[in-house]
């Protein structure tokens, strides 16, 4: 037995030789030197593996092994914990905590675990090995063998369930609300498919259908604080934040000082303009659980709070926890930038963004070379002779105004300027167009070209079903207006797709200098998405990219796009917003100028910020962390000294 583990040492070798982050040879030299007897280099294998890659679920297993084996089994009972976080289908991992359990005298949590690796195990062999594929980030083939299954076992639920989890990790959440729809059908008792059923509708933004789904759940079992929590989250996202409160407060009373609820209810009361409450929730989350770290993002997140020093010792001195997950470090390492920033120790401030940045993009599989070949694509296909062939056959309700670029562009000024007109909704980042996108690329991702190529193909009726689609589909969020915004930023990627359903739609391109909006948006900790901000490097590639392709937009679509430049509205935001209002052929109101005094929620990273009045003090941040942006200025390339495109500026006229 001996002799095998040594000899398999022998050949994980070679392997972290050539790459030392390998982390199959990681395992599989931590697994060797357990058994071997040498704990020491099996914690320095693990250690490195679990910084290489931190949601590795089989790592964490094989920590609390390794905890069990020093004798740790408080150290091994939070191993496993996190790594059943990470894979649900580690049924050791279910097993061993059991047992541990059951010696602690914890009998009710004991039962809770041994059920669920007994439900594990009851699973067909080939849903078990979905599950592996799925939460070890191999999709392709979790998403292979899950549909094979499902061809010969069509009814079976927690198949269509992770189904339906692939299909949300590959954003193509339509699929994933059909699947999850037929499965509560098929099993309406099954609590975790109307769970995910719940999240789906909301990233589809069907809140009003999240709603009645979590209504639903909360009826069965009033006093149920996870069904409550469900419906406080789902009633806030309809905008009625009294109800949300109310049944934050209702989990309170069960849970008391329950960090999480105190956070989101934190969440709820910035969004409807209640900073100060805001604050006050995110402190008792804090106060409740220190290493709580969401609640430090929070703060953070306001733009508008300070941390005193008491509260920047108390960051430190978490920093320095062992215990710390790699998404609660996320979380504190954006809070202490923000922190040090505040003091104008940018130095330590710079080094707390770079370390969440660098552990965020250790969670995605983002790729600069794959971006540049989709906006490639758009350019190659999206030619003047399509528009000539295919102008003019969508749905021709004007109704639409995108506002489009790239994130803490100045987006949510824009929009907050034309939802204080009295002819515009305010909505969100809606989804829509994105999923319109996703739909028409089909399951067939060898085929990277398909769509746009797809729109060539397309006849009128089809172009204008798919308008008046979104059209029916975005309704939900508007409250009457004969106009409204979409404000997603990535939908610069679709802008043809946009012209060609919605011919008669405005899109309004909002840019700020590359620096700036670059660096904003690398301090920036997104809820989701945009994980091309997760590096110096690849967000300046993608603000390069982005302006290159909006050349092309404006080279074959002259005149449909108007670029509004971030520091022009600060420098003149009445000359600005009547130049905004001009090109959505909307009349001239004050209120647009004094967008700061109108009340709206905001869901957005700018919240706090555009209930303010403009300043220039904002501009040119960035500057005082100029010595540490050298790879960012170096892939900016020429986008860094003509990102105003001298010849869009006779839209300026």
């Amino acid at each position: 037995m001996t002799g095998a583990f040594a000899e398999a040492l022998d050949i994980a070798g070679p392997f972290l030789d050539a790459e030392p982050e390998h982390g199959e040879a990681l395992y599989m030299t931590a697994v060797c030197q357990r058994y071997l007897g040498r704990l020491d280099d099996a914690q320095d294998a693990l250690d490195r593996l679990k910084t290489a890659q931190p949601e590795f679920g089989r790592a964490w297993q094989e920590e609390g092994h390794l905890q069990r084996a020093k004798g740790r089994n408080e150290n091994a009972l939070q191993a496993y914990a996190r790594a059943c976080q990470h894979n649900p289908a580690l049924t050791a991992s279910w097993a061993a905590q059991s047992d541990i359990l059951m010696a602690l005298g914890r009998t009710g949590e004991a039962g809770q675990a041994r059920a669920q690796g007994e439900r594990v195990a009851g699973l067909p062999k080939p849903v078990v090995a979905v599950m592996h594929h799925l939460y070890e980030g191999r999709l392709i083939r979790a998403e292979t063998l899950c549909r094979n299954f499902l061809k010969a076992n069509p009814r079976h639920v927690e198949a269509m369930r992770l189904l339906a989890e692939i299909g949300v990790r590959f954003n193509v959440t339509d699929d994933a609300e059909i699947l999850l729809e037929n499965a509560q059908a098929f099993e309406p008792d099954n609590i975790q498919v109307r769970l995910d059923y719940i999240q789906v509708l909301r990233k589809r933004q069907k809140f009003a259908a999240a709603l009645e789904q979590a209504r639903a759940l909360l009826e069965r079992d009033p006093d149920s604080p996870v069904f409550l929590s469900h419906y406080a989250i789902e009633a806030m996202q309809t905008g009625d934040y009294e109800t949300a409160l109310s049944a934050f407060d209702r989990v309170l009373e069960k849970i008391p000082g329950d960090p999480a609820t105190l956070t989101s209810r934190g969440h709820a009361l910035k969004t409807a303009g209640e900073s100060e409450k805001a604050v006050a929730s995110y402190k008792a989350a804090l106060a409740s659980q220190p290493e709580h770290t969401d609640a430090w993002y929070a703060l953070a997140n306001l733009k508008t709070y300070r941390f005193d020093d008491g509260e920047l010792a108390a960051m430190l001195a978490q920093a320095e926890n062992a215990a710390l997950s790699h998404t609660q470090r996320i979380h504190l390492s954006f809070a202490l930038g923000k922190a040090h920033e505040d003091r104008e120790d940018f130095e330590s401030a710079f080094a707390a963004y770079a370390r969440g940045n660098d552990l965020k993009r250790r969670q995605t599989r983002y790729t600069s070379d794959q971006m540049e070949e989709e906006l490639e694509a758009q350019k190659a296909l999206c030619t003047p002779e399509l528009f000539a062939a295919q102008s003019g056959k969508g749905h021709d309700d004007p109704a639409p105004i995108f506002i489009v670029g790239l994130p803490r562009a100045g987006s949510t000024l824009l929009e907050q300027i034309l939802a204080s007109h009295s002819q515009v909704d305010g909505t969100l980042e809606l989804p829509n167009i994105l999923s319109a996108a996703h739909s028409l690329r089909g399951r067939d991702r060898s085929d990277r070209t398909r769509y746009p190529r797809v729109l060539h193909e397309m006849d009128g009726d089809e172009l204008a079903a798919m308008g008046r689609r979104y059209i029916e589909e975005t309704a939900i969020h508007r409250k009457g207006a004969p106009f409204f915004t979409d404000k997603m930023p990535n939908n610069f990627r679709h802008i043809a797709l946009i012209k060609l359903i919605l011919p008669n739609a405005k899109i309004i391109d909002a840019r700020r200098h590359p620096m700036a909006c670059c660096f904003s948006g690398f301090k920036q900790l997104f809820a989701e998405g945009q994980e091309f901000t997760y590096g110096l490097e690849e967000i300046g590639r993608y603000y390069r990219a982005y302006a290159e392709l909006m050349d092309h937009w404006d080279a074959v679509l002259p005149g449909e796009i108007l670029r509004v430049i971030h520091e022009d509205v600060v420098d003149d935001i009445e000359a600005q917003v009547r130049r905004i209002l001009d090109f959505c052929g909307l009349p001239f109101e004050q209120a647009c100028v004094d967008f700061h005094k109108t009340r709206r929620e905001v869901r957005t990273a700018s919240s706090e910020q555009v209930r303010q009045p403009l300043y220039r003090s904002g501009l040119e941040q960035w500057k005082a962390f100029e010595p540490f942006l050298d790879p960012l200025k170096s892939a900016l390339g020429p986008a860094l000294t003509d990102w105003r495109r001298d010849h869009t500026q006779s839209n300026a006229a």
